[in-house]
C-alpha cells in the first residue's frame, strides 16, 4: 500500500509541473527599463513588453548572424553597447536615429553610405531580410536593442570576455 501512495504522489507531482505557468514572455520589464531615447532632444518612448519581444525576435532573425550579443562579427570595435552607438556620427543612441541607420547606413563616422555593405530597407534588393520589414519592425529592433544594455550591462557588445 505504501508503495502504491508513493508511487501516486510523485506521478501527481510530475504532471503539476507539467501545467502551464503564466504567459509566453517568461519575464516582466519594468517601465524603467522598456523606456528608451526616442530622438537626440532628449525625449523618450515607454515600449511595450510586445513590442521588445517582436523585437528581439527580428533581431534574432535579421540581425543576430552579425551581431551576436551585441557584438558585430565585421569589425568587432564597434558594437551595439551603449557608449558605441553614443559615438558613432551621427550618435545612434535613440530610436529615431538608429532606425534611420538601418534604413540609410553609413560609417561609423558618418561619412561612407554603407548601403552596399551593410542590411538595409532602401536596398532591400540586396539585404532579403530586410525586404519585409516595416518602420513598426524597425522600431522594435532599435527598442530591442538599446535595452539590453539595461538588461545585459557589459555583456551586451562586451566581447567574448563576459560570455
Amino acid at each position: 500500500m505504501l508503495k502504491r501512495f508513493i508511487w501516486v504522489a510523485i506521478a501527481t507531482l510530475f504532471f503539476a509541473l507539467q501545467l502551464p505557468i503564466g504567459s509566453a514572455a517568461a519575464y516582466e520589464l519594468s517601465e524603467e527599463v522598456r523606456t528608451v531615447p526616442l530622438n537626440d532632444k532628449g525625449d523618450t518612448v515607454v515600449l511595450s513588453t510586445k513590442q521588445l519581444d517582436r523585437g528581439r525576435r527580428l533581431f534574432n532573425d535579421s540581425c543576430a548572424k552579425c551581431h551576436a550579443a551585441g557584438r558585430t562579427k565585421t569589425n568587432p570595435n564597434i558594437t551595439l553597447a551603449a557608449d558605441s552607438l553614443a559615438g558613432a556620427e551621427p550618435p545612434r543612441d535613440n530610436l529615431t536615429t538608429l532606425v534611420d541607420y538601418l534604413i540609410h547606413p553609413t560609417s561609423y563616422d558618418g561619412e561612407l553610405d554603407l548601403t552596399e555593405l551593410h542590411p538595409n530597407k532602401e536596398r532591400s534588393d540586396i539585404w532579403t531580410e530586410m525586404r519585409n520589414l516595416t518602420q513598426e519592425d524597425l522600431k522594435e529592433i532599435a527598442g530591442h536593442i538599446l535595452i539590453q544594455p539595461k538588461i545585459q550591462g557589459v555583456k551586451w557588445g562586451g566581447g567574448k570576455v563576459y560570455n
